[in-house]
């Protein structure tokens, strides 16, 4: 059972992800669900265990032997990448490695928010793209960095574990720097990248409260900082922030994020129910006068209802209003708006009070 045989399968059937276990045929992740790939027998410790080694590097496979799980990346033969991770279950190796387009789509044809490309003329600030795994968020940041390389002469520099996808200079000057290979790790090459003049600083993921307090200062410090967490929405995003920090360093925190905060957007992909495939939908906060006096405060909970009502003249939108327009488009149907919405009750309620549904 070769790998770049089930990797071509998987980019041929233009599916997201590929699964290995143990026990199981390999499976891939298509339209949303996890089915077996057809006339394949189950994967054997051995076989899986080969296949994980291959793909790492000496220092990989001493991170693997020591937290069980590590990333990495990896190029076909064809140029199609993938970002790999492997991990250990039940003592024994599993891997998933998710297909990355070469091509970086534009904001436009992920259907984002028009709103969202006012950021990229800030000049300095922080903006954040949340969600739980899977829902796209690197693509969105590659495509906004893709936008500002179209349209600005601005130095650009990301650090990445793994680098996913390969920008190159246009207007912009943009220098990628992977953990593991170009620097040790995220909070020494965000301090490093302080010192190499950017303009802009896009940060994989913040991952510890080094890591926060680095991007929060570069944003404070005149750059203009994109970066990504695993949260569901704005609120729990400000909260998250905020709690990795012990409880006398918090008002502080508050106060900085407060002013150097440009915005949040928390996305997840849904199937869509006009056609075949998946699209975003998209929860969008951005730090209005008001906002940034509940982060100050601490109400982090009254944001939802300054999102809510900030739709016409801030062009914010809360998830369920997302979905709504997703549903008043035909693009979904009732139950996966209810299936995906954190307020399904609140959900069914605008169905009836918009007049979508009688």
């Amino acid at each position: 059972m070769q790998l770049n045989d089930l990797l071509d399968y998987v980019n041929k059937v233009e599916a997201s992800d590929l699964h290995l276990k143990v026990g199981r045929p390999p499976m891939i992740r298509i339209r949303g669900e996890v089915l077996e790939i057809p006339n394949l027998p189950p994967m054997t410790q051995e076989i899986t265990k080969s296949i994980a080694l291959s793909l790492m590097d000496e220092r990989q496979k001493k991170i693997f032997d020591e937290k069980y799980s590590v990333d990495s990346a990896y190029q076909t033969p064809d140029g199609v990448r993938f970002r790999v991770n492997v991990f250990t279950q039940r003592t024994y190796v599993g891997l998933v490695l998710r297909r990355v387009s070469t091509k970086i789509p534009t904001l436009n044809s992920l259907g984002l928010p028009q709103i969202i490309k006012a950021v990229a003329h800030k000049s300095q600030g922080l903006f954040l793209v949340t969600g739980p795994t899977g829902s796209g968020k690197s693509t969105t940041l590659a495509a906004l960095i893709s936008y500002i390389n179209r349209t600005h002469r601005k130095h650009i520099i990301t650090i990445e574990d793994p680098i996913e996808y390969l920008f190159h200079d246009q207007n912009a000057v943009i220098n990628q720097r992977e953990v593991g290979s170009d620097t040790v790790a995220f909070k020494e090459a965000l301090r490093n990248a302080l010192r190499e003049d950017p303009d802009i600083i896009m940060v994989g993921e913040m991952r510890d409260q080094e890591t926060i307090e680095t991007v929060i200062t570069a944003a404070e410090t005149g750059h203009l900082v994109f970066s990504t967490l695993h949260t569901n929405n704005a609120r729990q995003t400000i909260t998250r922030i905020i709690d990795i920090f012990p409880e006398a360093a918090r008002h502080q925190i508050r106060q900085q994020l407060a002013s150097t905060l440009i915005g949040v957007i928390s996305q997840k992909l849904i199937p869509r129910t006009d056609t075949e495939g998946m699209i975003a939908a998209v929860e969008v906060m951005f730090n209005t006068p008001r906002i940034k006096e509940l982060v100050e405060d601490g109400q982090i909970d009254d944001i939802y209802q300054q999102m809510e009502e900030g739709v016409a003249y801030f062009k914010m939108q809360t998830m369920n209003q997302s979905l709504m327009a997703l549903y008043g488009n035909q693009i979904i149907d009732e139950e996966t708006g209810v299936g995906n919405s954190e307020r399904p009750d609140e959900f069914r309620m605008l169905l009836y009070k918009t007049g979508l549904k009688s």
